[in-house]
């Protein structure tokens, strides 16, 4: 709100899902609100209209009340815009390591984006992620998206055949590396190094031994914290009509990135 002149104040509400019902009246009555979990789903039915972001999804993070009291998915916008800071394009070879929550929307984006997606995940958990992979499918049939099964505890070229895949993007969106586990990583070098661009969804820490090993095998990488801010700038645009400077951007995804 500073960076965009805004008069205004964000304050955290801690409403139960049982509450919800009852309190919905403090929430419409600012002029938008974000919803986390375990709202994402629950707060549909209580939006006038749902914008594509939110709709694609099935997922709701962000409203702006007023007449229409439309539901958006700001997470989609942050993780695009990540990307194009990145320098990077989901319409190419993209390599998606892990299938949760963020995970299921990023590979879904990509498809739509027209890239040639793998996602990839631990073989437990190889049965859900096909279950999405066959959501996305039908949604949009001619998407170019498959699966592939991490049998040990880091995808490597075992897990292709023995032979790495060229892709032009690689993106973790898997907890693995993260605050306090900052020694592991979701992926043996030879897949970094087959790799154009790597995208870490982690942010705590802000540079983890993925997106380090990226760079000294010369790659550009981008932790989460991009998508972090990138979300909030798009919930104010959002709310307020905001407009921001891609240089002010990257100034505070630094300084948020230096509180970590």
């Amino acid at each position: 709100m500073k960076l965009a002149g805004i008069d205004g104040s964000y304050k955290l509400l801690d409403i139960p899902p049982e509450e919800l019902t009852g309190r919905f009246a403090e929430l419409e009555a600012l002029d938008g609100f974000n919803a986390t979990i375990p709202h994402k789903v629950g707060i549909i039915p209580y939006c006038g209209r749902l914008d594509d972001s939110a709709e694609r999804f099935g997922s709701v993070n962000c409203v702006k009340n007023g007449s229409g009291k439309v539901g958006y998915n700001t997470d989609v916008f942050g993780f695009t815009r990540s990307i194009d800071m990145l320098g990077a394009s989901l319409a190419s070879r993209v390599l998606v390591i892990g299938c949760g929550g963020v995970g299921r929307m990023i590979a879904a984006e990509a498809a739509y984006s027209g890239g040639r997606v793998t996602v990839a995940v631990l073989s437990d958990f190889l049965a859900d992620a096909e279950k999405t992979v066959e959501g996305i499918k039908s949604r949009m049939p001619a998407a170019d998206i498959k699966t592939a099964g991490i049998k040990g505890a880091v995808l490597c070229a075992d897990d292709f055949g023995g032979s790495v895949p060229e892709f032009d993007l690689l993106i973790n969106a898997s907890p693995v590396g993260m605050f306090p586990k900052t020694d592991a990583v979701p992926c043996s070098e030879d897949i970094i190094r087959s790799a154009g661009s790597v995208f870490d969804v982690i942010y705590n820490p802000n540079d983890t031994l993925l997106t380090r090993t990226a760079r000294e095998l010369g790659k550009p990488a981008m932790t989460g914290m991009a998508m972090l801010v990138l979300q909030a700038a798009a919930a104010q645009e959002i709310w307020n009509g905001a407009s921001f400077a891609g240089d002010d951007l990257k100034t505070l995804i630094a300084d948020m990135e230096n509180m970590i």
